[in-house]
């Protein structure tokens, strides 16, 4: 709240004349007081609440630049002329009382979440048309986990159903189906052979061949350990599926020891990758501080020899596809760098690949929708302590923000 002395503005009109109207008040203004003390007294108290307001805020206005009118509905209507408002909405009252202007502000600053960040060109969500079935968003074959990597299991493959896929099966070695089964209930949990305690073996890879042929995509490596018959399953599936892969973690682990497999990567068919930069510092064999120099000539000269499609991980995630088509994400999200968020990534890539995204395009959304995710936890939760299970409610209402033009 404010005041000014109608007397007192008469004044300073006096003393000053139009080079002090012209510092305090806009064109517009001027021409609506038309020299009128009790007006101009009402502005500038106006003005001054409203500069009140912003205190303990990152925004800053000058008189000059916030501007006080008439609304059609004949009360004032505040106009912040230029600069970033970051949203912000000021509402006035002026009445006068005892020879001066009393003004008051409220100022609405819009929650941090709410502000949208722009999307890169490639981002795009599947319909959803309203006739659709389960079968209509795809299925989604997801080999991952080991002892002590369950979460990565539950991460990604829920992370899979929360972005939209129709069914996501979750195949994990005998020795942990029961965690599994007890700690995913909107996932069918099933049992395949294991090599070792808790390692999915190689044994098993008839099995998954043939869950893949009646499935849209699969998704392998969260979790899955170090077992030698593990590896060499991964290598098997990435050269004989014919489905698309998303290959995280473990995968990539195994693909980096194995050359010949990397190779034809994309020989069988589409193929995303999805590493952080240690992981892609394995694989390309080349310094982590090198590839992180270049960024997107590392991941683009990556996406050509492999003939797949490259997600790398981190602030201002790049992603990559065979054919030169490259895109950053503009998130710098700190709240991210925990365990787990990898998981949650590859898990909405895979998804969104089930209900028909095209794998740069599923690559591009998924990575936008998991940052913008953590973004809007983050204004809450601040750059630490965010769960990357925290991410799994949140990834919808993401989404749907983006369908109804939200961005």
């Amino acid at each position: 709240m404010d005041t000014c002395g109608v007397e007192r503005m008469a004044l300073a009109v006096r003393r000053s004349g139009p080079r002090f109207l012209r510092r305090a008040f806009t064109e517009a203004e001027l021409e609506y007081c038309a020299g009128r003390a009790e007006k101009l007294a009402g502005r500038w108290a106006a003005k001054e609440a409203v500069i009140k307001c912003f205190d303990g805020t990152p925004i800053c206005y000058p008189r000059r630049r916030i501007e006080v009118l008439p609304a059609p509905a004949g009360g004032p209507r505040v106009r912040l002329v230029g600069g970033d408002r970051r949203g912000a909405e000021v509402q006035v009252s002026i009445t006068h009382q005892g020879g001066a202007a009393v003004a008051s502000a409220l100022l609405e600053m819009p929650d941090p979440a709410e502000q949208p960040v722009p999307a890169p060109p490639a981002v795009r969500l599947p319909d959803r048309p309203p006739d659709a079935h389960k079968g209509t968003f795809g299925t989604v074959i997801v080999v991952a986990g080991s002892r002590g990597f369950t979460g990565a299991a539950y991460l990604c493959s829920t992370a899979a159903a929360r972005s939209g896929a129709g069914l996501v099966r979750l195949l994990v070695a005998e020795g942990v189906y029961p965690i599994l089964a007890v700690k995913c209930t909107e996932v069918m949990a099933t049992p395949v052979p294991e090599a070792s305690p808790g390692a999915v073996s190689r044994s098993a890879r008839d099995l998954i061949l043939g869950l893949l042929e009646a499935a849209a995509v699969g998704l392998v490596g969260p979790g899955l350990g170090r077992d030698r018959s593990t590896w060499r399953l991964v290598a098997e599936l990435v050269g004989q599926a014919r489905q698309p892969l998303v290959l995280d973690a473990d995968a990539l682990n195994a693909l980096a020891e194995d050359r010949k497999a990397l190779s034809r990567l994309g020989a069988a068919g589409p193929r995303v990758l999805t590493p952080h930069p240690g992981e892609m510092s394995r694989l390309l064999r080349r310094p982590t501080a090198e590839l992180q120099a270049d960024r997107q000539a590392a991941a683009a000269d990556a996406a050509r020899a492999w003939g797949a499609v490259v997600v790398l991980k981190g602030a201002r995630t790049v992603v990559a596809a065979p054919d030169g088509r490259v895109s950053e994400d503009p998130h710098e999200v700190p709240a991210l760098a925990t365990g787990g968020t990898g998981d949650v990534l590859a898990g909405v890539v895979a998804g969104l690949v089930a209900q028909g995204s095209e794998p740069f395009e599923a690559a591009v959304t998924a990575v936008f929708v998991h940052a913008e995710a953590g973004r809007r936890l983050s204004a809450t939760l601040g750059d630490g302590g965010l769960l990357a299970s925290d991410l799994l409610p949140e990834l919808p209402l993401v989404m749907k923000r983006l369908r109804h033009g939200g961005g």
